[in-house]
């Protein structure tokens, strides 16, 4: 074979293979696990074979047919739940495949019409062919009323069972889709929001607190080179002008970020200059104010190691925010800060002494200081503490990792009870299964309420079952009165008698009981028509049956006949 032809003949195996495989993956421990369940059924049908007294060839085909229909059963439903019901009649061994074949056709075939079609073919030609395999041996009205009860029960029921669950699944997934769909749009709402009210804060804090600082700089620029004054007060007046510029430079950074959610870019006459806003800071933030006339004092121990950015930022902020606290609280009192570089974290320690005079209490304060600062350090794995001392002063402590480590806490103000941005995975926030409850009227125990559903299934299934078997037995019962005679009323009858008084003494024979035992026995006598009926005393061989037999011809018994029959 040529190269050409090798290629063409794999392109066909590998088109018949995508075509064998339909719309869903098959992979193969799903062969396998389809391998395992006919391997089951053909091993169950080898057993109702064996009870029918099935031939060898029947078997085999009876197998091959079980391990067909259960691996295309995934491509074709529908064709297989039709065969499969229509083979049954003649091939008992797959009785146990149609309840398989049901379930896969109730949840593969797409809309309730066409399932409801492949269900009726099936259904008339399992009873079709059911009442054609039987026709010689009972009556097709027996064979009707079973075909369709053991269609209820094997192929029906497990077709019901399995739409009702393929939809409620796919009814799940819709609302977990459009769940998730809204989740998105009410962050990107929540998102945008927020967005335009940082904007609001941000012109706002620009156009007011800008304003004003903006005019200190400027009126204590002009002061500071005001020849009437003293040394002492021109260096104070040059303390706020520097205080005035790092606000408004701090105000430029809060903006930005309110603003774009990153820093303003720094310009670049001041690009040159170190960042004021770390460790490195402290010491430039004590050195403004003794600039002030405080008495600040600043120790290190240790050795200096560097921090992550945000640790190094907090401890600027802890040291700046306890020496405004000691301005206004404590005026006058003497202030100690010590940088402690131990193995695992960084302690800032800032203490004052009590207020050198009165006014203590008296400035204004937003109360919210200290609060700050315990956020700030928690949020960085860290944790601030602050009190008075043993001589009434006031101190405040920040421990400080050296590596960022965020806190695992959930941020209870969130927007929608949830971390919407730090728990997403590929985009995608993560399914608000109370948000689908609520707001889609989804049953909270959902694995509940399948359960339930299945044992209602379960239950109707059995109830059918019963039904069944009532029916059965009863028509059973009814039917044994109409099949047997006992040894003394065979004897009674002699042959001559007329057809009707010898039907008229004997019973009807029409029983489930006496199908085909009238051409089974010696050789019926040529244009007779026959009447079967068992003894009620059997042999005791289980398997064989006595059986009396009364042939009629031109209206006489020409002939009756004892015998027994191997079942």
């Amino acid at each position: 074979m040529s190269r050409v032809g090798r290629v063409d003949v794999t392109a066909r195996m590998r088109a018949g293979r995508d075509w064998l495989k339909g719309p869903e993956p098959w992979s193969w421990r799903m062969v396998a696990g389809d391998l395992a369940l006919a391997t089951v059924l053909a091993v169950l049908g080898l057993g109702v074979e064996e009870l029918d007294q099935g031939s060898g060839r029947r078997m085999l085909a009876s197998v091959v047919l079980v391990v067909a229909l259960t691996l295309l059963r995934r491509r074709l439903p529908a064709a297989t739940l039709v065969v499969g019901s229509a083979l049954t009649a003649f091939f008992p061994g797959a009785l146990f495949v149609t309840g398989l074949l049901g379930w896969s056709a109730g949840r593969r075939i797409v809309g309730v019409g066409r399932a409801l079609a492949a269900f009726i073919v099936a259904f008339v030609a399992a009873v079709g062919l059911g009442v054609v395999s039987e026709w010689s041996q009972m009556r097709p009205l027996l064979v009707i009323v079973f075909t369709t009860l053991l269609f209820l029960v094997t192929t029906v029921m497990p077709g019901l069972a399995s739409r009702y669950w393929s939809q409620r699944r796919t009814l799940l997934r819709a609302l977990q889709e459009r769940n998730a769909q809204l989740m998105r749009e009410r962050a990107m709402v929540a998102g945008q929001a927020r967005l335009r009210e940082r904007q609001r804060i941000a012109q706002d804090m620009h156009d007011s607190l800008g304003h004003q600082l903006a005019l200190i700089s400027v009126h204590t620029g002009a002061l500071e080179v005001d020849p009437k004054l003293t040394d002492r007060q021109r260096e104070a007046v040059g303390v706020l002008r520097n205080a005035s510029v790092a606000a408004m430079h701090e105000l430029r950074e809060v903006v930005g970020i309110l603003r774009d959610g990153v820093e303003a870019p720094v310009p670049v006459e001041e690009a040159a200059q170190p960042a004021a806003r770390g460790v490195a800071g402290i010491a430039g933030v004590v050195e403004a104010a003794r600039g002030a006339g405080t008495d600040v004092r600043l120790t290190t121990a240790g050795q200096p190691r560097p921090l992550a950015a945000a640790c190094d930022h907090a401890a600027y902020r802890i040291v700046q925010e306890a020496l405004t606290n000691a301005y206004k609280h404590a005026p006058g009192a003497p202030i100690a800060v010590e940088l402690r570089y131990e193995d695992d974290s960084l302690v800032v320690e800032i203490a004052n002494g009590p207020a050198a005079g009165t006014g203590a209490g008296e400035v204004v304060s937003g109360g919210q200081g200290l609060t700050g600062l315990r956020e700030r350090a928690r949020l960085v794995g860290g944790m601030v503490h602050a009190g008075t001392t043993e001589d009434g002063g006031f101190r405040v402590a920040g421990v400080l990792p050296y590596g960022a480590e965020p806190a695992g806490v959930v941020d209870a103000a969130d927007d929608f009870g949830q971390q919407l941005q730090a728990h997403m995975l590929d985009g995608v926030p993560p399914m608000d299964w109370a948000a689908v409850n609520r707001e889609l009227t989804v049953p909270t125990r959902s694995r509940t309420g399948g359960v339930a559903m299945g044992c209602g299934i379960a239950f109707a299934a059995a109830v059918v079952l019963v039904i069944v078997l009532v029916v059965g037995v009863v028509l059973l019962m009814g039917s044994v009165n109409d099949a047997m005679i006992d040894e003394a009323e065979y004897d009674s009858v002699q042959v001559g008698a007329s057809e009707q008084e010898v039907r008229d003494r004997l019973p009807s024979g029409d029983s489930i009981l006496t199908s085909g035992l009238d051409r089974k026995g010696p050789a019926r006598p040529a244009g007779t028509e026959c009447l079967a009926l068992l003894a009620t005393d059997q042999p005791p061989e289980l398997g064989t049956d006595m059986v009396f037999r009364f042939c009629f011809k031109d209206g006489k018994l020409v002939e009756k006949q004892a015998y027994e029959v191997k079942q």
